[in-house]
């Protein structure tokens, strides 16, 4: 058996000695909040210790041990999950008077769901956290685990991680694990609970993108179980990405709990004993989080460290760039004005925003091509990010996946393709594609696109010449033929087999640039990709509505109206105002995306007012990524995000569905 973690039995004021079901394993006496942490079927107090370290010294974990296991192996385990939590909820009743915060992992979800009822009958809990876990009335579908083998269950376990190997190998611990898996199992599958049962407390829902039992779809119904609002936050991993990435899971449960820690008690109630704030009034907006994140910072006398206005990253990124690098990112076609035309035509158009629409949420949330994603937002394709950031592609999807935003990965990547799909794990992303004049090379990236998880191919058309850009021209400089921005190729093998086998690095972008795009594709083309695979195929870089009617003709099953940035045709339309015709070209069923001139969230309303499902969003996340990577990205994502939620409440929006040319001044479709 392996050692268990030391642990400090937790004493309630009150009680006459050491609880059983209280474990402290990094004691905090002067820690404004007490996290308490609730195991997974199988588990045990010991499975948050990690945690426990990461989290910062004014919240103290508490770890919930259930009995059957550990130092409370001598005692049965239980025959229900209400056992469970009337025990949590006994040894909490007489807690220090610090608000606390349950957080439930899978079954330890419902565990905690059921002794937050329990404590809100003598006192209050401030939040409810749970991770890898659907609603407690859905059915969780769940086999008897009396009827499956051991063999059986094991490589289940192992499928789905937590378990360190050499545990799963070791017989006698094994069995251990098994006994209790079973025992905790059975409790589960005896629970129940209706639709209409709620906690007063908030609920937070942690999601890990490559959860393999859970999904976005499945959480939805968490919100019907609290009176006190609902929010989901993205993490990386898989099942258990709380515990087996605790410097991950740490700061969003950190700031989460400061949050409310410093939000005034509502009207009329009173802040819990010993406390200096009360915990989250029920009404709590989760709108605006990032606002009362950074306003409570400045009260401590902290700053962001980049700014919030997307409009300036541009040139706070230029300070900072190698100015070639700032030219080839920055950079537009001649004079520079279908980039122009781009701002233009979002400046040019006005909201006119609706009064008392009773807006204190707004659904986010898009369907495109069957896959739910919970905002209208993917990260267009922008090529060699490494002249931003050393870590380019792979920064840029930690930060996608972190905040719920879909990614898609250029051609021209200065990543693989499949160095990327294992940095993002289940979290969705697309494949944009220039069709190289080498087929074999063509198919071979499609193909390794659909091994590797992609959900859609878009495939460029604006780009089989490129653009006269000065910028990139007076500096003569293209990455490309110095090496990046062309991984997919270089490993890619049908491209190495056009290569002699003693091509150096000068022959390979030779090559490169011979294949990398086609001049000549023709319409056909299109029709030759659609027959190669089944993803949803996109064509990306219509302007026109009759290519858009030639791109369905040819097997596209959507389009995304495009400039390319404004770095292609100079003194072409924008993409707002080519919009509406191309949306009227495809009908209402077909996903039309745009991108081009978008900076903020308002600007994103205003393109789904005119008939976009969904927007791509392009330089101000480079320009993030070359300010702070990783970092940076995920602040211009977490701006745009709230500044949308935002522009949708103050439009009276309750959701995307609510969006329409009704929003603009005067119905404005032009």
């Amino acid at each position: 058996m392996t050692n268990t973690p030391t642990a400090a039995p937790v004493s309630p004021a009150g009680a006459a000695g050491p609880s059983r079901w209280l474990r402290a394993y990094h004691p905090r006496p002067a820690a404004a909040a007490r996290l308490v942490c609730f195991p997974h079927a199988g588990g045990a107090a010991n499975a948050f210790t990690a945690l426990s370290a990461a989290l910062p010294e004014d919240v103290e974990l508490l770890a919930v041990q259930y009995p059957g296991r550990q130092d409370r192996r001598g005692e049965p385990c239980a025959q229900d999950l209400s056992e469970l939590a009337s025990g949590a909820a006994q040894a909490l009743a007489g807690h220090d008077g610090r608000p606390l915060f349950l957080l439930g992992h899978s079954m330890g979800a419902l565990v905690a769901f059921e002794t937050a009822r329990l404590l809100e009958e003598r006192g209050s809990v401030a939040r409810l956290f749970v991770s890898a876990a659907r609603p407690p009335a859905q059915d969780w579908q769940e086999p008897d685990l009396a009827l499956v083998g051991d063999e059986e269950l094991t490589a289940g376990l192992r499928r789905l991680g937590g378990i360190p190997e050499p545990l799963l190998a070791d017989p006698e611990v094994a069995g251990e694990i098994l006994r209790l898996l079973r025992a905790d199992h059975r409790a589960l599958l005896r629970h129940r609970c209706t639709p209409d049962t709620r906690v007063a407390a908030p609920v937070t829902v942690l999601l890990a993108s490559a959860d393999p039992k859970n999904s976005l779809e499945q959480m939805g119904d968490w919100a019907r179980h609290t009176a006190g609002g609902y929010e989901i936050t993205a993490l990386s991993g898989g099942h258990f990405s709380l515990v087996e990435r605790p410097g991950e899971s740490a700061p969003p449960l950190a700031r989460r709990i400061r949050e409310d820690l410093a939000r005034p008690a509502p009207s009329g109630a009173s802040a819990p004993s010993g406390a200096s704030a009360a915990s989250a009034a029920p009404d709590a907006e989760p709108l605006a989080d990032l606002v009362r994140e950074l306003m409570l910072e400045g009260l401590a006398g902290r700053t962001p460290r980049l700014t919030t206005d997307l409009t300036a990253l541009e040139a706070a990124a230029g300070e900072v760039m190698a100015p070639e690098a700032f030219a080839y990112v920055s950079g537009t076609a001649g004079s520079g004005a279908t980039g122009r035309a781009g701002r233009a035509a979002f400046d040019r158009r006005q909201l006119v925003p609706r009064m008392l629409r009773g807006t204190r949420r707004t659904d986010t949330s898009v369907t495109l091509f069957g896959q739910r994603l919970p905002v209208p937002v993917l990260l267009a394709p922008l090529a060699a990010q490494q002249v931003a950031h050393p870590e380019g592609e792979s920064a840029t999807a930690r930060a996608a996946a972190a905040t719920g935003v879909a990614m898609v990965l250029s051609t021209f990547a200065s990543r693989s393709l499949e160095e990327v799909a294992e940095v993002a794990g289940g979290h969705p992303r697309w494949f944009q594609l220039y069709l190289p004049s080498d087929r074999a090379v063509g198919e071979s990236l499609v193909r390794r696109a659909e091994a590797s998880g992609y959900g859609a191919i878009v495939v460029t058309v604006d780009a089989t010449h490129l653009g006269f850009r000065p910028a990139e021209l007076d500096s003569g400089y293209s990455p490309f033929l110095r090496g990046t921005g062309i991984a997919n190729f270089t490993g890619d093998p049908a491209f190495r087999a056009g290569l002699p086998a003693d091509a150096d690095a000068t022959a390979t972008v030779l090559r490169w640039a011979q294949i990398s795009t086609d001049p000549t594709l023709t319409w056909k083309d299109l029709a030759w990709l659609r027959g190669l695979t089944r993803l949803p195929l996109l064509v990306k870089g219509v302007l026109h509505p009759d290519d858009a009617r030639l791109a369905l003709e040819h097997g596209a099953d959507g389009v995304v109206v495009s400039t390319h940035g404004g770095r292609q045709l100079d003194g072409g339309v924008s993409s707002l105002d080519a919009l509406p015709a191309v949306r009227a070209a495809v009908g209402p069923d077909v996903p039309v995306l745009m991108d081009s001139g978008i900076r903020t969230g308002s600007d994103v309303v205003k393109a789904l007012a005119l008939g976009a499902d969904a927007v791509l969003y392009g330089r101000p996340y480079v320009y993030g990524l070359a300010l702070d990577g990783e970092r940076g990205v995920e602040h211009v994502l977490r701006c745009l995000l709230t500044d949308l939620g935002l522009a949708l409440a103050l439009t009276g929006c309750a959701s995307l569905a609510d969006v329409g040319p009704h929003l603009l001044a005067n119905g404005d479709r032009r």
